[in-house]
């Protein structure tokens, strides 16, 4: 009942009803990825998750073309109840370094190639791999989503 108008109207049962139908239960990892291109092998970390039934959300943001958008991402992670993020970019493959710099929570590099990597993907890995002090990326195999998610898997349960 409300105090105002009488009984509940019928628009704030509906309202209720959806409310109520609302899922709360967080994404833990979050799976980004500079491009959609990068969908098929990024789908390796969410079919891991999936299988293990860990929530999980999926984002294509460019850490070239929408910084800001993946500093607020990141830094707004842990609020959404993201726990850890699994990061996926190939040529320079700044993504995962662009992610760890705005967050504390633990960031996972996938390296991924491309037909424009430099020797079959080099430049990816070194770029996950040769991270400056204070901004710590593990990196797993070139092209190793599923390793990423098992990882994740692995520091959630830790």
């Amino acid at each position: 009942m409300n105090e105002q108008t009488g009984p509940a109207s019928e628009t704030e049962t509906e309202v209720a009803v959806q409310l109520a139908e609302i899922e709360v239960d967080p994404p833990r990892v979050g799976i980004i990825m500079g491009s959609k291109s990068d969908m098929d092998v990024m789908d390796g970390a969410a079919s891991v998750l999936r299988e293990a039934g860990v929530r999980h959300e999926v984002r294509v943001m460019s850490a070239h073309r929408e910084p800001e958008l993946v500093a607020e991402y990141c830094r707004n992670a842990r609020i959404r109840g993201v726990r850890v993020i699994v990061a996926g970019a190939g040529l320079s493959a700044a993504l995962p370094g662009v992610a760890a710099a705005h967050t504390d929570l633990p960031v996972i590099g996938v390296p991924l190639s491309s037909r424009l990597s430099a020797m079959g993907g080099l430049d990816a890995i070194l770029s996950v791999l040769q991270m400056p002090p204070g901004v710590p990326v593990a990196g797993v195999g070139l092209d190793n989503a599923k390793n990423a998610g098992h990882l994740a898997l692995r520091i959630l349960r830790s």
